[in-house]
């Protein structure tokens, strides 16, 4: 089959144990059928029909993805109460998960990079599945046992999120390929609601959280099939190489030494970061603080015995279906517009999503036990900024990097837009609510006043994002420009003689 593979660029796959698995660029014209399918075919050896499928088939695994990681969040309630855990330990449930992710993102970039990416993300969905499943059968006393199942399911995400990316990159190219990156995007805030809704919803019928996680590892198995037997790779840059073009691979120090050394790249992906602290943070606490401020106010009972009221999962996971719709789909509109006026437009959008929503979380935050309905209204509306950045910054990264670099550049944002984002925000909001109900009193007074005090730090982190997406429009023109034109190094080593033998040395060495 690898033999078969490698003879035939245009097969439905490529050989996983390979380290040139795929025609990077153009590849010499065979004779007879072979040349003929050559013309025929477009660049990415995949016809404009499968390329659709493929996408919907992204989206689908996307949304499932997001779908399972805020599952957890829609029960919250009801996994403290079962085990006895304070808000401290809730939020490693999303900490320890992230740390996964973050760790293990580099790994499968560099193997996205190199191999068969269709055969990368089959396995690790499928073990996304199955450790999904085993989290769910988790006994009272075994609450540590199911932090590490948790940990276990960022092997998965990870295995996917830093590859599917590149695989649209290489199936479509400018405006399309922004418009199917929208599409794939809109997956993060329809699985984010979802997660809730499913969860609560499926508590609410069951009566026992543990059914909640049961419903993602049987559609990730359906995931697998349509992956296998639906989604074809694609030629890697091959869909936007030119014939003077040839792309080579270089090691991975040279490839993270070439993305350091790219401003928007970096600064992009520090604005990114912020959204990653927001994000986790409202992920994990929002619907957990919308009960205690019930609770507060006298509107619901306390959970003291489960199933726990689950309604504010539930209405948060509406909110965050349609804002996540509207934010994606106007940051893009918006974003599309603003080219025909300035090259600059991604991070423009980018910057204005995070300054408009930090106020709207702001009040949402400190309206809570006024009103519940104001509360709503302007957790919706900073959603919908906080969403126009989902799409761009994807695409951003993907036009400032060059194709051979892209699942790296992937894996490095993940790492870093998590190191500093959402694997710390859920479990520091924890500890300081944690801190400050000490330092004040138990009472649910303080478990409500010491998490709004808490998550009033997301507003200031939004800004500061703004602002890294600002710089980046400094720069983004130009390294738009240097991915697009690129070509090898002069200084890529060549063979000269050396005293009778071979050595390899940088083109500029050597005088011609």
């Amino acid at each position: 089959l690898a033999v078969m593979s490698l003879a035939d660029p245009t097969s439905d796959t490529t050989p996983f144990f390979s380290d040139d698995n795929e025609a990077e660029g153009s590849g010499e014209p065979g004779a007879g059928p072979s040349q003929r399918r050559e013309v025929e075919e477009p660049a990415s050896g995949v016809s404009s029909m499968r390329s659709v499928f493929t996408v919907i088939v992204l989206c689908f695994i996307n949304l499932l993805n997001y779908m399972d990681r805020f599952t957890v969040a829609g029960v919250l309630p009801d996994i403290e109460q079962y085990f006895g855990i304070n808000d401290g330990k809730s939020g490693l449930l999303q900490t320890v998960f992230i740390c996964s992710y973050m760790f293990l993102a580099p790994v499968f970039g560099y193997l996205g990079d190199r191999y068969n990416r269709k055969v990368i993300m089959s396995v690790g969905i499928g073990f996304w599945s199955a450790v999904t499943l085993a989290s769910s059968y988790m006994a009272r006393e075994y609450f540590w046992l199911l932090l590490l199942t948790r940990g276990l399911v960022g092997v998965g995400e990870a295995s996917y999120s830093t590859i599917a990316p590149t695989i649209i990159a290489d199936l479509y190219v400018k405006e399309r390929r922004t418009q199917m990156l929208s599409v794939f995007y809109f997956a993060i805030p329809v699985g984010s609601g979802l997660g809730y809704i499913v969860g609560s919803k499926v508590d609410d019928i069951a009566g026992d959280w543990h059914w909640a996680l049961r419903v993602t590892p049987a559609l990730g198995l359906v995931a697998v099939v349509l992956l296998l037997f639906v989604v074809k790779e694609p030629k890697r840059g091959a869909i936007e190489a030119r014939p003077e073009h040839t792309l080579q691979r270089t090691s991975w120090l040279g490839d993270m030494k070439a993305l350091c050394r790219n401003p928007s790249f970096v600064l992009s992906t520090f604005g990114f970061t912020a959204v990653a602290f927001v994000t986790g943070s409202l992920a994990l606490w929002a619907p957990a603080f919308l009960f205690r401020a019930a609770v507060f106010t006298g509107e619901r009972p306390p959970c003291v015995k489960g199933p726990c009221d689950t309604s504010d999962s539930l209405y948060f996971g509406i909110i965050t279906v349609v804002s996540g719709i509207l934010g994606v789909a106007s940051g893009a509109e918006v974003s599309r517009r603003l080219r025909l006026r300035t090259p600059r437009a991604d991070p423009l959008v980018c910057a204005l999503g995070l300054l408009l929503s930090a106020p709207f979380l702001y009040l949402a935050i400190v309206f809570a036990q006024a009103s519940p309905i104001a509360t709503y209204v302007f957790i919706f509306l900073g959603e919908t900024f906080l969403s126009m950045n989902w799409a761009i910054v994807a695409d951003i990264l993907l036009y400032v990097v060059v194709p051979t670099r892209r699942a790296t550049a992937e894996a490095f944002q993940i790492v870093l837009s998590h190191l500093l984002g959402d694997a710390g925000s859920p479990y520091l909001i924890g500890v300081v609510c944690l801190v400050i109900v000490i330092i004040q009193t138990d009472s649910y007074l303080w478990q409500f006043r010491s998490l709004q005090l808490s998550l009033l730090t997301c507003s200031f982190v939004a800004v500061g994002g703004g602002a890294f997406f600002l710089a980046t429009a400094l720069f983004i023109e130009k390294d738009r420009q240097r991915a697009t034109n690129y070509t090898p190094s002069d200084d890529e080593p060549i063979v000269v003689p050396k005293s009778g033998r071979s050595a390899r040395v940088p083109v500029s060495n050597v005088l011609i």
